[in-house]
């Protein structure tokens, strides 16, 4: 792959945080540490805390590949903090973090665009008072159940739940407010779950999960397993390049840069919907990201070279 003159430059590597993902975080970070050493360039781990600002100066970091899941690591906060120090970083800038963070936001984005997003319905905390029948009558959601719960800015499925009932209805939306004020309900889609990756405007191609629990939420991602990784996905060809052009039109709708993976469910009659973009994917070697970058023939230490690329070029 040729490799560039940046290997004396200093990559603080930020990883950790205080997000519920902050475990899965110290996992993808551990793994692009150990990748950057062996390719030879001089990487730190910093795991972010309230002390961030004086740890990157501290350890004169010239460029930040954040590794960061959920929280201020992917909404656009961390960016900024890095964009006033003059630091160059991996991944998507200030706006398209926080766009891409908050599923609401995003959505609206999306259907500006024409780009496929299940029905959904926003309800803010403050709305619901009590959680029992006066509250489902009070919503009147205009979409037939299944649905899907989830708060509006978390990521790895933390909070959601499909619901077939009210009274599952009830409990799920307790569960979704634990966090944040903002719950979405989205119309569940019958088909297949496929997640496409894309890295520095390219899309690589996708894979079709299959867990064996009832959808693919944070227990079925991260426990051995319990979840099937079909690569390519089983979709005839039209369907396929039709879910990687959307997925493609998502990354640009958001305004993406680096490493992303797009969501998407794809119904019975081919037809894909966009659920979301992670504009910081999972980067342990066996995380989704990564698995598709090597079906596109990009091994672990490519991909963390082409994502540090991506920092430098484009910032």
């Amino acid at each position: 792959m040729g490799k560039m003159p940046l290997t004396n430059k200093k990559i603080g590597v930020l990883m950790g945080g205080i997000s519920s993902e902050r475990e899965i975080s110290l996992k993808s970070g551990m793994a692009v540490y150990n990748a950057l050493k062996k390719l030879g360039y001089d990487a730190v781990q910093i795991d972010v805390g309230d002390d961030i600002c004086d740890a990157l100066i501290r350890n004169k970091i010239e460029i930040a590949f954040i590794v960061l899941h959920g929280g201020y690591g992917e909404n656009g906060s961390i960016q900024g903090l890095l964009e006033v120090l003059g630091i160059p970083y991996t991944g998507s800038g200030v706006l398209a973090s926080a766009l891409a963070m908050d599923k609401e936001i995003s959505k609206k984005v999306f259907k500006f665009h024409s780009i496929p997003v299940p029905e959904y319905y926003v309800v803010k905390k403050e709305f619901v008072k009590d959680f029992d029948e006066d509250v489902f009558q009070k919503l009147n959601i205009g979409f037939d159940m299944p649905w899907v719960v989830k708060p509006a800015t978390e990521g790895s499925s933390i909070g959601v739940s499909i619901v077939r009932n009210k009274l599952d209805f009830y409990e799920a939306l307790k569960r979704a407010f634990l966090y944040g004020s903002r719950v979405i309900i989205e119309r569940f889609i019958d088909g297949k779950e496929v997640h496409i990756g894309i890295l520095n405007g390219r899309v690589l191609g996708g894979v079709e999960v299959r867990p064996s629990l009832e959808f693919y939420n944070y227990e079925a991602k991260y426990t051995k397993g319990l979840t099937d990784y079909i690569l390519p996905p089983e979709l005839i060809d039209s369907v396929y390049e039709r879910a990687k052009e959307v997925a493609r039109l998502a990354h640009i709708a958001i305004g993406c840069k680096g490493g992303t993976r797009v969501d998407l469910r794809i119904d019975n009659s081919g037809n894909p919907y966009v659920l979301e973009i992670n504009t910081i994917p999972g980067m342990t070697e066996t995380s989704l990201l990564p698995m598709i970058a090597k079906s596109a023939g990009y091994d672990f230490t490519d991909l963390v070279e082409e994502l540090i690329k991506g920092a430098i070029y484009e910032s």
